[in-house]
């Protein structure tokens, strides 16, 4: 099945008809960075957090207690935090414990910028390649002279390309590495469309965890597995960012293909 180009809620459908939970939420955290739900069955889930939430949300309070798949049909919402909070659910449900391949998959570190260790791994392999990366990574900068990319993103700082951009720049790139915090966006499948020729890996806390991916083209998984739950909500509490990935997470990576 060629999914690619599909809307994001023909994506949203697509994951959430592999979501099974008897489980209900625990608890929701919003923090500047990231968001997360835990369920009662212990499994948690990220996502990042939506920029310029509102100041007042009705719902707030009312999370806990809800049936995890109740939470799902908020992936339709037209409300950022309440799409948010369905993403981090469904990654709850769709954690690394529970992805088929999870026995395979590979702990990657990198000591001194742990959330840069997706890029690290793949390090050797980019030399002379044309790379691009969706999203912003603090601490790039350390891999000067091992292998140039060009960044686009959403809200562009310097030396960034702005998201129109990957209309040009995708399609002729050997590899591209997405944030998943497109799906949450809404960007995911326009992405994956328009890097159909490269080498796609697919990397970040907001990531489910589903085989499904390879149908949309995307060659590695690169999510995370919460190793410390009580820690992840401290650091998220008090607006922390890579800071996760120090004390609280570490990416594992899997091959979707061949």
């Amino acid at each position: 099945m060629n999914t690619a180009g599909l809307p994001a809620r023909a994506l949203y459908a697509l994951l959430r008809e592999q979501a099974h939970s008897s489980a209900r939420v625990a608890r929701v955290i919003f923090g500047l960075s990231w968001s997360a739900v835990e369920l009662d069955d212990g499994r948690c889930g990220l996502c990042y957090s939506p920029a310029g939430s509102p100041r007042d949300i009705p719902w707030a309070g009312s999370l806990a207690g809800r049936r995890a798949m109740d939470m799902l049909a908020w992936l339709d919402s037209e409300q950022p935090c309440e799409v948010v909070a369905a993403v981090a659910t469904l990654n709850a449900i769709l954690d690394y414990a529970h992805f088929p391949p999870a026995g395979d998959g590979r702990a990657l570190h990198c000591t001194q910028a742990p959330h840069l260790a997706v890029f690290e791994h793949f390090a050797p392999q980019l030399a002379g390649a044309d790379v691009a990366v969706i999203g912003r990574y603090p601490g790039m900068q350390r891999f000067d002279g091992r292998f140039e990319f060009r960044c686009i993103e959403r809200r562009p700082g310097p030396g960034d390309l702005p998201e129109e951009a990957a209309i040009t720049v995708l399609p002729g790139a050997d590899w591209v590495f997405i944030t998943a915090s497109s799906i949450a966006n809404g960007t995911a499948t326009t992405l994956l469309q328009l890097a159909r020729q490269a080498t796609v890996v697919l990397m970040g806390p907001s990531l489910c965890w589903s085989a499904q991916w390879a149908a949309f083209g995307v060659d590695y998984l690169a999510g995370v597995e919460i190793l410390d739950t009580p820690a992840l909500f401290n650091i998220i509490g008090e607006a922390g960012g890579t800071r996760i990935f120090r004390d609280a997470v570490h990416y594992r990576l899997a091959a979707l293909q061949g």
